[in-house]
């Protein structure tokens, strides 16, 4: 059975990302009084009296703005509005009515959905200002006095957001999705993708770079499995990275990567590979992530005799340590080769994941020692007794030898392209540990 959405939707900076956050249990939404911070729908899970549920923060709805972003995130709101199980309509008491409140109630009225209106910042404990009672005027129903920022009067709300569903419990999926995170500078078209998988626009798109600031997860199925897209803030580059709101988006970039299974790291065709791309690529691949490089606007590229070749060819100059990554070069605007990436998703996600037995292991290094010997220095040759796997994610392997400072890396670069010989492990970083035999384990 599928979870419960509940949606807070509101003018902007009412509280709704506060109040969200306090739901959720972590800082997922930007919290800053900027209007239009919070731009796209964000999600997390909240678990109340046994029922989990989906809550979706959404950027203010500005009602009758010329501003594009403004524009796009009415839109959103609206989405978020009609998928929406119970809808909390979030308003400010220190400001009281205002005419955008009355706009988005009439908004509200016509969806036929139950509505909860929630007046923020009423910061004491006990009776309610008298400033409160005025929103029982937007004739919606109930209203429920909290204060989000001190966490005050959440329990009432989340009681009735629970009576509305029924009291049900809301199973989650059975089957654990993969987790794939869309990385890349800005307007490198992560969202562009995202939204062509979807086929929704999901994500607020536009020219204006940096436009997604949070990262976002989206829950997906379709016949290759299921997936949860998270779909990042572009990374920019240090000295660009000067105002707080941008230091935090990278840091929820590194904090998507950290969560994901597998990452899309999205380079635009028409710029090919940057200073940029190498720095995120770089976060992943230390991360240890399933890792696919796809070259989006490919259909703004004159072709000529061998210009994809040529074009992988110097992808993998410029990202050498990323050799093991498959590319695919997609159009996310025509839809090009995008479904492809469910089937290279999951075969990076399989290989990121593969354990090989310990004999089939040893099987493999005594042939590779066999072809290429161990190399040796003054006359002490490095003598390689076993190799075991110690870790999955990434497949972490431990070659226990007589002597450690023996093993020179360019041979153990050697054990592990032999190891990807016959295990394949596309798309996923291979870790190689030499230890001493009888060296206790740091593992």
């Amino acid at each position: 059975m599928s979870k419960k959405v509940v949606a807070v939707v509101g003018r902007p900076n009412v509280g709704k990302s506060t109040f969200f956050n306090v739901l959720a249990g972590e800082k997922i939404s930007i919290i800053k009084d900027t209007p239009g911070v919070t731009r796209d729908r964000i999600y997390a899970d909240c678990n109340w009296r046994g029922t989990t549920f989906q809550i979706i923060d959404t950027g203010g709805i500005e009602l009758d703005s010329d501003d594009v972003i403004l524009k796009q995130m009415k839109k959103q709101a609206t989405l978020a509005i009609d998928i929406a199980d119970v809808i909390v309509f979030m308003v400010d008491v220190k400001t009281g009515i205002t005419s955008a409140d009355e706009e988005v109630a009439k908004l509200l009225r016509k969806t036929n959905k139950p509505v909860l209106v929630v007046a923020n910042k009423c910061d004491k404990v006990g009776e309610p200002p008298p400033e409160f009672y005025e929103f029982y005027n937007l004739g919606i129903g109930e209203v429920y006095p909290i204060s989000a920022g001190k966490k005050l009067g959440i329990g009432e709300v989340l009681d009735a957001i629970y009576d509305l569903f029924g009291g049900a419990q809301y199973e989650a999926e059975e089957k654990e999705s993969i987790k794939v995170a869309i990385i890349g500078k800005p307007n490198a078209g992560k969202s562009s993708l995202l939204n062509k998988i979807l086929n929704e626009e999901r994500v607020i798109v536009s020219q204006i770079a940096g436009t997604t600031r949070d990262a976002i997860d989206t829950s997906y199925e379709n016949e290759y499995g299921k997936y949860i897209f998270i779909d990042t803030a572009g990374i920019r580059r240090k000295s660009k990275v000067n105002e707080d709101l941008e230091k935090y988006s990278v840091l929820k970039a590194q904090s998507a990567i950290d969560r994901a299974d597998v990452c899309l790291l999205i380079i635009d065709a028409t710029e090919s590979v940057t200073e940029q791309d190498e720095k995120i690529a770089g976060i992943a691949h230390e991360a240890g992530k399933g890792i696919i490089i796809v070259i989006n606007k490919w259909d703004l590229i004159e072709k000529e005799t061998k210009t994809l070749e040529n074009y992988k060819k110097n992808v993998y100059e410029k990202l050498a340590y990323l050799k093991y990554a498959p590319i695919i070069f997609i159009s996310a605007v025509t839809g090009q080769r995008v479904n492809k990436i469910f089937e290279l998703v999951n075969e990076v996600y399989e290989n990121n994941n593969l354990r090989v037995p310990t004999s089939m292991l040893n099987d493999v290094l005594s042939q590779a020692v066999a072809i290429t010997q161990p190399p040796s220095d003054k006359g002490k040759r490095l003598k390689i007794y076993y190799m075991t796997q110690v870790k999955t994610r990434p497949p972490t392997f431990v070659v226990f030898v007589n002597d450690k400072k023996l093993m020179h890396f360019s041979y153990l670069r050697y054990l592990e392209n032999h190891l990807r010989k016959q295990f394949n492990f596309l798309g996923t970083p291979i870790k190689m540990i030499t230890r001493q035999r009888n060296e206790k384990s740091q593992e």
